[in-house]
């Protein structure tokens, strides 16, 4: 069976270059370098938040691939949901699946619609709107909810006083993995370091 082939899209290096690196480990999946339209699948669009650069940037892509696109976000402003689905997006995702299965599983069910999009599509994304207001954004959600199992993972490590190096052993990751899932939780977080990082997961009572 042919790999889903997939472009990769956000405005920030760090958060693509952490993209390219999940993606890079599914066997399903593979990420194209290129720009061609005829060689990608499936386009994978992360933004911290769906703002008006956001939208900008996805219709481009949406131009210029004319394929489905798995949006990752934890914030969708006025309109956003509108654009969305104009752009083609099948699936929105809280940034947090940036560290888990969830957007590889997202990309296999983008590319068996991709000929045939289901007709319920703005319902379906509402739906993806309203549990990631839930799970990211309602004001009185356990904060542990924000964090996936593997950040916890690392979350525990680094309280424990593992350097990056020692929590990828630990944990069977790259170190560059370790690297990008500390970057999620501090920027989706809005934490200024590791130690801050840990010291809310403490507070919190995740860890």
């Amino acid at each position: 069976m042919r790999a889903i082939r997939v472009s990769v899209c956000a405005l920030d290096p760090i958060t693509k270059a952490g993209l390219v690196d999940l993606l890079g480990t599914r066997a399903s999946v593979v990420v194209t370098e290129g720009r061609a339209r005829a060689e990608t699948d499936v386009v994978v669009a992360a933004f911290d938040r769906l703002s008006a650069d956001a939208v900008t940037a996805l219709r481009a892509v949406a131009a210029e691939f004319g394929k489905p696109i798995v949006l990752v976000t934890d914030r969708i402003e006025e309109g956003g949901l509108t654009a969305a689905v104009l752009c083609k997006v099948v699936a929105i995702l809280p940034r947090s699946a940036m560290t888990d299965s969830r957007v590889a599983d997202s990309v296999r069910a983008a590319a068996s619609h991709a000929v045939d999009p289901p007709r319920d599509l703005l319902g379906r994304l509402a739906d993806h709107a309203e549990r990631l207001h839930r799970e990211m954004l309602a004001p009185n959600g356990p904060a542990g909810a924000a964090l996936s199992s593997r950040e916890i993972d690392v979350l525990r490590l680094m309280a424990d006083g593992f350097d990056t190096q020692e929590i990828a052993a630990e944990l069977a990751y790259s170190e560059r993995t370790v690297k990008n899932v500390i970057y999620a939780v501090t920027d989706r977080l809005r934490l200024r370091n590791r130690s801050h990082a840990v010291a809310y997961a403490i507070r919190e009572g995740v860890i």
